[in-house]
């Protein structure tokens, strides 16, 4: 078998874009997806700062149906340009021998906010240069969760800021369990990550036992409304996370999301574009919330709402 040869498929997208292509090229290639992230220095003393364009990868396995393959993922990724533009994917053969190196390189560390590190789980921290930094390992191979989308990076930063010692945290719609798992090592004491794709509580769960912090974890099939029934440990939180898109968010407020959080609780709602945010705030305030601050990475937005 070491005579296969694997045809690299590639993209540079903006971050905003990375999570679709990545989407995309994970249904018709093998072996996970790659999302490279680039880290700017303002100088030699700086920690480093995610930024834009991203690079994302995917492996067709060069095998009879490799023509195939290569027609489904250009077809795929001409509807995803009829969306936005997007740029022609490049392809470019790959020796089997090489490919996970090639598939490994371009994952790095990335620092956000004061005290996290997204750390792909292959990676010993003691090799970085960021020490002192809280890791959350997560493996990439999915194509979601990852750190290298604004929303997660700025949900993140809100996680770091809003999580409370010794309490617990609801994750709806919890993907990768990247949310949960930096609250946990952030000093809550319990997280429930819920979402409605199988594939996402695997993924939750695999990496909450990279991160030693399976024991804290619940996770199930599930969102607002199997909270609020009382099929988990926990009905409230003081902080809730929610990282979806603004619809799907308005349609979770109508069905009762404001009444995870706890009084006194905030909730951190991500995946909003900038046009979107007047929207989802107007659906939290009609449920009760009252809007505590915003704060943005490019075209997307993160808000927090408290329940006074």
């Amino acid at each position: 078998m070491a005579d296969i040869k694997w045809l690299e498929v590639s993209l540079v997208v903006d971050g905003e874009m990375a999570e679709a292509v990545s989407e995309v090229l994970d249904r018709y290639t093998s072996g996970g997806v790659v999302v490279e992230s680039g880290v700017t220095f303002m100088n030699d003393e700086d920690e480093g700062t995610p930024s834009g364009p991203v690079k994302v990868f995917g492996y067709i396995i060069n095998d009879a149906n490799i023509e195939e393959s290569r027609h489904r993922v250009e077809e795929a990724l001409w509807h995803l340009h009829t969306i936005r533009e997007l740029p022609a994917p490049v392809f470019k053969p790959i020796a089997d021998e090489n490919w996970m190196a090639a598939w490994k390189e371009h994952y790095h560390p990335i620092p956000i906010g004061k005290k996290l590190l997204v750390l792909p789980a292959w990676i010993k921290q003691e090799d970085t240069k960021e020490k002192s930094r809280i890791a959350v390992k997560i493996d990439p191979s999915m194509a979601f969760g990852t750190g290298t989308h604004p929303s997660t990076q700025l949900c993140l930063e809100l996680v770091e800021q809003y999580t409370l010692p010794k309490r617990p945290v609801i994750d709806i719609g919890c993907g990768s369990g990247i949310l949960s798992i930096a609250a946990l090592k952030l000093g809550a004491s319990h997280a429930l990550g819920v979402d409605i794709d199988a594939a996402s509580i695997k993924a939750t769960t695999e990496n909450s036992d990279a991160n030693g912090v399976l024991d804290k974890v619940e996770t199930g099939l599930g969102s607002v409304a199997e909270v609020k029934d009382g099929k988990f440990s926990i009905k409230q939180a003081p902080l809730v996370l929610a990282n979806i898109l603004a619809p799907v968010l308005i349609r979770l407020f109508n069905g009762g999301m404001a009444e995870l959080v706890e009084p006194g609780g905030v909730i951190v709602l991500a995946g909003i574009l900038a046009e979107q945010a007047d929207g989802v705030l107007e659906a939290a305030s009609d449920h009760g919330l009252t809007y505590v601050e915003r704060r943005q990475n490019g075209d997307w937005v993160a808000l927090v709402c408290k329940n006074d």
